[in-house]
């Protein structure tokens, strides 16, 4: 992609405004935390105290807005608390330029760290930087800077407690994640019915199981409708995929694909019946005709084989879901809701706020290494905070902040989000300011005017903060400069210096990119890589389960194919960063990107449809299954290895250990499950299928001189 179609397309992005699901309760509680925050300040300490404990306020309330599992006040305490110690640091410093430049450096690059902790912690982070840029420059003493971040920290506890007493959806983002894993296994139901191998997005199931994760005190107050729900949809899925697909013996037409069209389109009514519930809280309703089809004796008598066990496993689960969905659980999770907290299975535990922070010190700890997306944006993001502020000083404004604020609030680790906001910013400031300007204008605010302008700003940012970024900017614009008016700033002076010097950080931001930049796009192979190898070990232990039959190894099955969701997930968001990225593709073209994504989706599909057939453990082995996995699980490590350095993969060692196989049920004369029998077949067919889509944009590269590794 070319650089100008690039920055079209990013600045479209930016300026995008979509409809969504507005949440006015909580905008209303944001706001009137923020004017109480406010009123208290005007009262006993003055407009310029009450200007530092609305930033405290305010910006807590948009932390409690991000994606986060953790209970919204932690989050509003953490903001306000990192806040006022961020000021009061800066404050210390600030006459001093080189140890304040030296402060805000270092600030700023664990800040672009604190990105490796996940997005929540690199936008809180982020904002203390911007925000302190203000509170700095209010104060005017030692004392005062103390007072400053007390009452910073004041507004911090005033939103928490806000969201204690007054509680909007408890345990909402947790009821909307399980939802969404049904509602897609849902639709997912509805698609078998017309493509018998449709791929199903894994994308609900694993945030559904990132939102399950829970503290001790979390796991003693959840509801019981949001025990146990996840577990049964992660294994309905395969059970979906099993009964639709053809080489159970299920012709492509005829009365027994009627049957499994008429099955697949009852759970999928179900599934959605569930979904509405959790979402909600309210009881599950079912479409009766959709229980009559589950419950007709006809379909044992259709059905047979394969199929009619992956019938039978789905009227069980589904069952199951009705019953989680109305609250009561299942047995297991009935019993796990009387255990102490300390009782918790160690991958469902989340830790607590104390206990996370040596888990992001490794986290950005890791980040320490050259090629790293994140360190880059930490040195991207300290060096042009260092140069907007330096910048900003020299320029004959009052005001010079405003540049290195515009640019940290704007700045990702991404190419298109960082260039979306910077345009969306300057967009959303010029509206802002002009709006607020013509105001101002009109009704010359005092101090008790601007106050309660400032406030409707605010409300009206927590309001439609997710329709846009532009949106959410101009409103903040506003806001600030009612703010900043409210302390005794000059109207005018203000409208000037935010136009002028956002636009400045901006570019910087923007330049910043295009001077030491982080493409995603050679990182491509790698990521395919990832998935291919992961892949490969889930299939193995698909497979090892035929040759050793026994339940203790289906933990390894689990591990296996949540380690291949998340190489999938990090391949899927590593293409659609690149595709708008100005570089020309390195190896790896559109359509090769497309073609072997498909061809891994179907392995992984493969391997799934014989997971859902796992014999149980007293089951006869098949010893010539240990060596097929052994030869799946080296040949892919090796294939993936060979993607990295751009060769073909070659996959005999497959081919000789499936026919290995053959030979050694044609001596004992028998005859393999035709599940398991179609589904080893598939597996080699996908993974040739791989290479012949790589093999386009291998073809042309220099390392495919080398004819690769068995």
């Amino acid at each position: 992609m070319s650089w100008l179609r690039a920055l079209k397309e990013t600045a479209r992005s930016g300026l995008k405004i979509e409809r969504r699901r507005l949440e006015p309760l909580i905008a209303i509680r944001g706001a009137a935390g923020l004017a109480l925050v406010i009123g208290v300040g005007l009262a006993f300490f003055g407009p310029v105290v009450a200007a530092s404990s609305a930033f405290g306020a305010f910006q807590a309330a948009i932390a409690t807005f991000q994606r986060s599992w953790r209970p919204r006040p932690v989050l509003a305490l953490v903001s306000g608390a990192s806040l006022a110690v961020s000021t009061f640091l800066g404050y210390l410093t600030g006459s001093h330029v080189l140890l304040f430049m030296a402060l805000l450096v270092l600030w700023t690059f664990v800040a672009g760290l604190a990105w490796a902790a996940g997005p929540t912690a690199g936008i809180i982070a982020s904002s203390n930087v911007a925000i302190m840029l203000v509170t700095i420059t209010l104060p005017t003493s030692v004392a005062e800077a103390a007072l400053h971040a007390t009452v910073i920290a004041f507004g911090g506890v005033v939103q928490a407690t806000l969201i204690v007493l007054f509680p909007v959806r408890r345990w909402g983002a947790q009821r909307d994640a399980l939802a969404d894993a049904l509602a897609a296994e849902a639709d997912y139901a509805r698609r078998l019915r017309h493509d018998p191998v449709a791929e199903f997005d894994p994308v609900p199931l694993m945030t559904a199981r990132s939102a399950a994760a829970v503290t001790p005190r979390q796991a003693r107050r959840r509801p019981a409708e949001l025990r146990g729900s996840r577990g049964v949809a992660e294994r309905i899925r395969p059970v979906l995929a099993s009964l639709a697909d053809p080489g159970t013996g299920i012709p492509d037409e005829g009365p027994e694909r009627d049957r499994v069209r008429e099955l697949l389109a009852a759970a999928g009514s179900v599934l959605d019946a569930a979904a509405c519930a959790i979402r909600h809280g309210d009881p599950v309703r079912l479409a009766a005709p959709a229980v009559a089809t589950l419950k007709t004796p006809d379909t044992r008598e259709l059905l047979g084989g394969p199929a009619r066990r992956a019938a039978d496993r789905l009227g069980v689960l589904l069952a199951d879901v009705i019953e989680t969905a109305e609250g009561e659980g299942t047995k297991e999770e009935r019993a796990e809701a009387t255990e102490t907290a300390d009782a918790i299975a160690p991958h469902r535990r989340r830790p607590t706020l104390l206990r996370l922070v040596p888990v992001v010190l490794r986290s950005m700890r890791a980040e320490m290494r050259p090629g790293s997306p994140i360190l880059r944006h930490a040195v991207r993001v300290a060096v042009v905070v260092a140069v907007g502020y330096l910048l900003g000083a020299a320029l004959p404004f009052g005001h010079g902040y405003w540049a290195p604020m515009a640019a940290v609030m704007v700045m990702r680790p991404e190419f298109s989000q960082t260039y979306a906001r910077s345009v969306a910013r300057f967009g959303g400031t010029v509206v802002g300011v002009f709006l607020a300007t013509v105001i101002v204008q009109a009704a010359h605010p005092g101090v008790g005017l601007a106050a309660v302008l400032a406030v409707v700003c605010a409300l009206l940012m927590y309001l439609l903060m997710r329709t846009g970024y532009a949106v959410a900017q101009a409103c903040i614009s506003a806001y600030v400069v009612f703010l900043l008016g409210m302390a005794g700033d000059d109207w005018s002076q203000t409208v000037l210096e935010r136009v002028v010097l956002t636009l400045v950080g901006g570019l910087l931001a923007m330049v910043s990119y295009a001077v030491y930049p982080a493409w995603e796009t050679p990182r491509l192979r790698n990521r395919l890589g990832d998935w291919l190898a992961s892949g490969g070990r889930y299939a193995a232990s698909v497979v090892d389960q035929y040759a050793d039959p026994a339940e203790r190894g289906r933990d390894d099955v689990r591990a296996a194919l949540l380690a291949t969701r998340e190489t999938r997930i990090a391949w899927q968001e590593a293409v659609a960063t690149a595709q708008h990225e100005p570089v020309r593709h390195r190896g790896l073209s559109r359509a090769a990107a497309d073609d072997t994504q498909h061809a891994l989706a179907q392995f992984s599909r493969a391997a799934m449809l014989m997971e859902a057939h796992l014999p149980e453990g007293g089951a006869t082995p098949v010893p010539a299954a240990a060596h097929f996995a052994d030869a799946l699980r080296g040949t892919t490590e090796k294939g993936a290895q060979d993607v990295r350095e751009h060769r073909l993969p070659r996959w005999d060692a497959v081919r000789e250990a499936l026919a290995q196989w053959d030979e050694e049920d044609r001596l004992h004369g028998k005859a393999a499950d035709p599940v398991v029998r179609n589904g080893v077949d598939l597996l080699l067919e996908t993974l040739e299928e791989f290479s012949r889509g790589l093999d386009d944009s291998t073809a042309g590269s220099a390392g495919a001189r080398s004819t690769g590794r068995n």
